[in-house]
């Protein structure tokens, strides 16, 4: 069966329909420079400088601590149980409350999501070269020759994503110091740490929903690669350094920036201050975060085709369909008008992390299964979708869009939590009460 597998992944499968065995599992360094790559971005960048533009430092400091807890605890959680069970997010989901038709809804708002978010980062890709060449490189080629470049690097897998986060994330990095250098050189630290923004108050209640909402989809889908650790500790690891070096740190640069600059366009003050080198690294920046978003979204269509039509998939090929559909839409620039529906998708994802993470840790339902089946790497057979999950998800989801207290996007996951939990030792208390009646008649 190792075997197999092996077959699959090295022809682009990547062992998407199945657990990754040990044998296949990478170092600290390969998962970490992914996740690190993930959040080392130049949208992480923009979001540090709009803390900076309408906070003091240590607002957004403590805004930022505060939303980063909440994605450690999410991504730790969730990514060590994708570690354990060898399974990315949407096939853990069937172990873990959704059943197989759940699991395959959770496979397409994760999948439009991302392929959504690969074809808006594309056109910013492509407007960058376009940009780079002076027009000489009309839009539609660059689009074409980015989109198609990125979806020839996740064929190939989660190795290749390593490898390009390992050549890209020390240079965007290298930017960034250069640029923070430059900026803050004819500036005085301890100013800049007391000094008002420029723009509007932004409240810690908003900052914090800013932090945690902008990658709260990454949080959840932190299984797609850590099913790759070797051992609960790497994927500790793998979160922490991502969450300081990727949220924290680019984050409170950004912030010094715009504080500096009393501006929050940072993206022109990188290009300023680091020349070309900066405006090449803004652009190869999109490459490592638009790797991660069509990886995840051709696993989650492999899953909805397994789940709903019991069909096999090889994940390389699904990869170049759903490039090229991602490309071409940013060709066409129907993405400008997909922004919105992107966010709304957004909303949707919170509760998921919720009930995933009771299911597999509080009830474990599907646990002594699962641990039977691991040490033959096989996988156990799973029901078709527990009415209790749909209903503790749109339970989250109108908690996150009604209450107004406290982190939209945390209210959606504690709710979609406490209605799952509550539910389900209700339905388990029944049927208990049911059996015991049936053997008293």
């Amino acid at each position: 069966m190792e075997n197999t597998a092996k077959a699959k992944a090295a022809i682009g499968d990547d062992y998407s329909l199945t657990r990754v065995p040990m044998s296949a599992r990478q170092s600290l360094w390969s998962i970490t420079i992914v996740r690190v790559g993930a959040l080392a971005t130049i949208s992480q960048f923009m979001l540090g400088a709009t803390l900076g533009y309408g906070m003091t430092f240590w607002q957004a400091f403590w805004a930022t601590v505060l939303g980063s807890v909440i994605l450690q605890i999410i991504s730790f959680l969730l990514g060590y149980a994708g570690a354990r069970e060898g399974l990315s997010t949407s096939l853990l989901s069937r172990y873990t409350g959704f059943g197989r038709y759940g699991s395959s809804i959770i496979g397409a708002v994760i999948a439009i999501a991302c392929i959504g978010w690969f074809g808006v980062q594309n056109s910013v890709f492509a407007e960058g070269l376009v940009h780079a060449t002076e027009g000489k490189l009309p839009l539609p080629l660059a689009a074409t020759i980015t989109g198609l470049g990125v979806t020839v690097l996740v064929i190939f897998g989660f190795k290749l994503l390593s490898i390009t986060a390992t050549i890209t994330v020390p240079a965007f990095l290298l930017a960034v110091g250069f640029g923070i250098y430059h900026v803050l050189s004819d500036y005085s630290f301890g100013d800049l740490l007391t000094a008002a923004p420029a723009g509007d108050v932004l409240t810690m209640s908003a900052a914090a929903t800013m932090v945690a909402g902008g990658f709260i989809i990454g949080a959840v889908i932190t299984p797609d690669f850590s099913r790759f650790a070797k051992s609960g500790k790497d994927v500790f690891l793998m979160a922490t350094i991502g969450i300081l070096v990727g949220e924290l740190g680019i984050n409170m640069i950004a912030v010094l920036l715009a504080l500096a600059a009393r501006t929050n366009d940072i993206v022109n003050i990188m290009v300023q201050t680091a020349g070309w080198f900066g405006a090449f690294v803004v652009v190869l920046s999109t490459v490592k975060i638009n790797n991660l978003n069509l990886y995840s979204s051709s696993l989650g269509f492999t899953n909805i085709f397994d789940s709903l039509f019991n069909l096999k998939l090889n994940r390389g090929k699904v990869t170049l369909v759903i490039g090229v559909i991602g490309t071409v839409l940013s060709i066409l620039g129907i993405l400008d008008h997909f922004v919105s529906f992107l966010i709304f998708l957004g909303v949707l994802v919170p509760p998921i992390a919720g009930i995933m993470v009771v299911e597999y840790f509080v009830l474990k339902t599907s646990r002594k299964e699962l641990d039977e089946t691991r040490k033959v790497g096989a996988l156990p057979e799973v029901g078709k979708m527990n009415p209790i999950t749909m209903i503790a998800w749109i339970a989250g989801f109108a908690a996150g869009y009604t209450i107004e207290v406290g982190i939209p996007s945390i209210n959606s996951l504690l709710i979609s939590a406490v209605v799952y939990y509550i539910g389900a030792l209700l339905i388990k208390n029944s049927s208990k009460n049911n059996n015991m009646e049936d053997k008293t008649a």
